[in-house]
């Protein structure tokens, strides 16, 4: 086990730094980001070059990359555009996303498996058609509609909720938002449980554990359940980091001043530092994500060894 953690690290420094230098070229190409600073009008050149200058961007975008790496690695994400340190942004945005995002994972898990697991072994019955439609209704309403028609009914209509998140944004807070975030990859893990709980239902090893006596709820969580949970297991994996770095919809629904807001914000000015920076920590959440859902496999199907 050792010896594959290691080996996945090491696979993980040419991913990071090819990802974050296509993240960084396309950010550079994508505009002027003195010209932003000026507003409507055109920046005066002596002013541009001395903009320029200060913040390396009169550097061949190479060079300009590798200095950014190198301060990364001290902890030295950079300065935006209003003088602020990226890395102040960051310890205000990332909590309140995290906080967001584990609202989120948990819908997925307590709402999505479970409706996944009663569909799945009652296929074909009224409640998994039911189950079916409304997955499939929700995945084709778009999310700002449905953060927008939840914050109308039980913040505006009902005022069971603040139709805003306060600047802390507490879990109280979020559980709508959390919800709203969630909705989509609810109902695709849904429908993946319910896919998986089928197919393996009709499993050998199901039938000789059923036909050995065992207690039906037995069967289903020791050797039903983990074996069905695998690829229910990758995509949660994998949608941690894509709820932080997408929920902009939702923080801008909410006003919630989290990754996404601050992502944002920094395309909106073409503040290439804050986007570069923010975007370059999602890319490790990803690659940590990837490799905690790999040692999973181990613990749900124990016939998975890693050498």
């Amino acid at each position: 086990m050792g010896r594959y953690v290691i080996r996945r690290l090491l696979q993980m420094i040419p991913v990071f730094v090819g990802a974050t230098l296509l993240i960084f070229l396309m950010v550079n190409v994508m505009g002027d980001p003195i010209a932003g600073l000026c507003g409507d009008r055109e920046c005066d050149p002596a002013t541009a070059a001395q903009l320029r200058r200060e913040f390396g961007l009169d550097k061949p975008v190479w060079q300009q990359y590798l200095t950014y790496m190198g301060n990364v690695f001290t902890g030295d994400f950079g300065t935006a555009f209003n003088g602020q340190e990226v890395t102040e942004l960051m310890a205000s945005a990332f909590p309140v996303t995290i906080r967001l995002t584990i609202v989120a994972i948990l819908f997925e898990i307590v709402i999505g498996i479970t409706l996944g697991v009663v569909t799945g072994l009652r296929r074909g019955r009224p409640v998994d058609t039911g189950v079916l439609l409304t997955t499939l209704v929700v995945i084709s309403v778009p999310t700002f509609v449905t953060g927008l028609l939840l914050q109308l009914l039980l913040g505006v209509e009902w005022g069971w909720i603040s139709p805003s998140v306060s600047s802390d944004a507490p879990f109280d807070e979020l559980i709508v938002p959390g919800l709203v975030l969630a909705s989509v990859s609810l109902a695709y893990v849904t429908r993946l449980t319910r896919t998986s709980i089928a197919e393996n239902a009709r499993g050998d090893y199901v039938r000789t554990a059923v036909a050995k006596g065992l207690p039906r709820h037995r069967v289903i969580r020791k050797h039903l359940l983990r074996n069905s949970l695998i690829p229910v297991v990758t995509f949660i994996g994998t949608d941690i980091g894509a709820l932080m770095g997408g929920a902009i919809v939702t923080e801008r629904i909410f006003n919630i001043h989290g990754v996404g807001y601050q992502l944002y914000q920094g395309i909106l000015r073409q503040n290439t530092q804050t986007v570069v920076g923010f975007v370059t920590v999602l890319v490790l959440v990803f690659l940590l994500a990837n490799l905690l859902v790999d040692l999973l496999y181990a613990v749900l199907d124990p016939r998975i060894r890693y050498a």
